[in-house]
């Protein structure tokens, strides 16, 4: 398993806390200096919350953790493709290195529908790895709406 393979599992740990939690499958963390200091699932319906997103609360949790808005030396993992309000905050945030699994043919701003995240025309680019532990981060997805279709 490599590296990326393991913090991703981190992240599909925190996907599993939201599918039981009846949320969008969806999970984060924020790994600086081989550290974990940050974690979030999606949390939208429990919280009454659209910007309660994974990647939002992972980051939110990570600039708290230092202390500054910018993550300059941090990596996020996050089960599926940042939509753009999250691919938004992430430029923001100054992260170099996103990680992510499945890829989102309706929302992703990594490059599926839209490229926020390595748009030369802003501030800063951020360097992208998408379908790392893909199929694991799908089926969690794909089982969720099998469920909601079923209620």
């Amino acid at each position: 398993m490599t590296l990326h393979e393991q913090w991703m599992s981190l992240a599909l740990k925190q996907a599993v806390r939201a599918f039981d939690a009846d949320e969008v499958p969806v999970g984060a963390v924020v790994v600086h200096k081989n550290t974990v200091i940050a974690k979030g699932y999606n949390q939208v319906e429990t919280l009454h919350d659209p910007t309660a997103h994974a990647e939002m609360v992972a980051l939110t949790a990570a600039a708290a953790h230092l202390g500054n808005k910018f993550l300059a030396e941090c990596t996020l993992y996050v089960t599926m493709e940042p939509c753009p309000m999250c691919a938004g905050a992430i430029v923001l945030s100054r992260i170099p290195t996103i990680v992510f699994g499945c890829y989102d043919p309706k929302m992703g701003a990594s490059g599926s529908v839209i490229n926020v995240t390595e748009n030369k025309r802003l501030n800063h680019q951020v360097h992208v790895i998408g379908g790392v532990l893909d199929a694991e981060c799908g089926s969690l997805v794909k089982e969720f709406f099998a469920k909601v279709r079923k209620k």
